[in-house]
C-alpha cells in the first residue's frame, strides 16, 4: 500500500494519510477486551527491523511455551516497504511482513507480544491492536517509549505500575520490570485486558527490562537484517 497525497490520481493503489487514519478507526470497532476462555500454552514475540536504507522490512517471531518461556520455533520474513514512516501509522509499514512471518510458524501462538503500542495510541489502535484484529489473535503492546499518555513515575521496585492517561482515559501502564530500570509501557491489544497484559509482561521478563518474547525476537530480527544486508552487498 503506497501513501499518496490527497487528490492524487485514484488509479494509483494505496492510501492517503486521511484514508489510513480512517482505516484505523474502522478497524478499531472490532477490538475486544475479552480473552478466549482457553488455557494459554504458547506465546510469541514479534519484532520488525528495516534493511536496505529502510526499503526492506524484516520481521521475526519467536514461539515460546508459557509460562516456562522455552523457545519452540522461530520464523522470519522480508518484504519491500510500501508505506512511509509516519508516527501513529507505523503499523501500516509493519503489518504485511509480520503476517508473512506469523504464517511461517509451525503453530499459532495463543498470545503475541508486540514491540510497540496497543491502545496507548491517539486512536486506540497501535501495532498490537492492528495485528490482533487482522489475525484474530490476542495481543499485548509492550513499548520502550511513550506515544501518548501522561503518568507518574512508578516506584523503583519491580512490578510497580502507574496508569497512563490520555484524554481522561487509562490507555496503558508504565511498568517497572526490574528494580531501578526505566519502565516499559504496556497496553492491551486485541482480545486482551490491561490487567492481564501487565501480568503477562511481568511473567515474561526473565531478568531483563524487555520481556523475553520480544527480546528474543529482536535478536532474531537483527540477525536476519544482517543477512539481508549482506545478501544485498551492503
Amino acid at each position: 500500500m503506497r501513501l499518496r497525497k490527497s487528490g492524487q490520481d485514484k488509479k494509483n493503489t494505496g492510501l492517503t494519510y486521511h484514508e489510513a487514519v480512517e482505516a484505523q478507526r474502522r478497524l478499531a470497532v472490532y477490538l475486544s477486551a475479552t480473552m478466549p476462555r482457553t488455557r494459554v500454552g504458547t506465546i510469541a514475540g514479534a519484532d520488525v527491523a528495516f534493511a536496505g536504507g529502510g526499503t526492506v522490512a524484516v520481521a521475526g517471531f519467536v514461539l515460546m511455551t508459557w509460562p516456562r518461556l522455552e523457545t519452540v520455533d522461530v520464523s522470519v520474513a522480508a518484504k519491500p516497504v510500501e508505506f512511509p514512516y509516519i508516527p501513529g501509522l507505523l503499523s501500516f509499514r509493519e503489518i504485511p511482513v509480520l503476517i508473512d512471518a506469523l504464517w511461517r510458524l509451525s503453530a499459532r501462538p495463543d498470545v503475541i507480544f508486540c514491540d510497540g503500542q496497543g491502545r496507548a495510541h491517539p486512536r486506540r489502535f497501535g501495532l498490537a491492536c492492528h495485528l490482533g484484529v487482522v489475525t484474530g489473535t490476542p495481543t499485548i503492546g509492550c513499548a520502550k517509549s511513550v506515544l501518548v499518555g501522561r503518568f507518574e513515575e512508578p516506584p523503583r521496585e519491580r512490578g510497580s505500575c502507574s496508569d497512563m492517561i490520555h484524554e481522561d482515559e487509562v490507555v496503558g501502564r508504565a511498568v517497572r520490570t526490574r528494580r531501578g530500570v526505566r519502565p516499559v509501557y504496556v497496553s492491551a491489544g486485541h482480545m486482551m485486558d490491561l490487567e492481564t497484559a501487565v501480568e503477562m509482561v511481568l511473567g515474561a521478563c526473565g531478568g531483563y527490562r524487555i520481556p523475553e518474547p520480544t527480546r528474543r525476537a529482536h535478536t532474531l530480527v537483527a540477525e536476519a537484517k544482517a543477512y539481508v544486508e549482506k545478501a544485498a552487498g551492503r
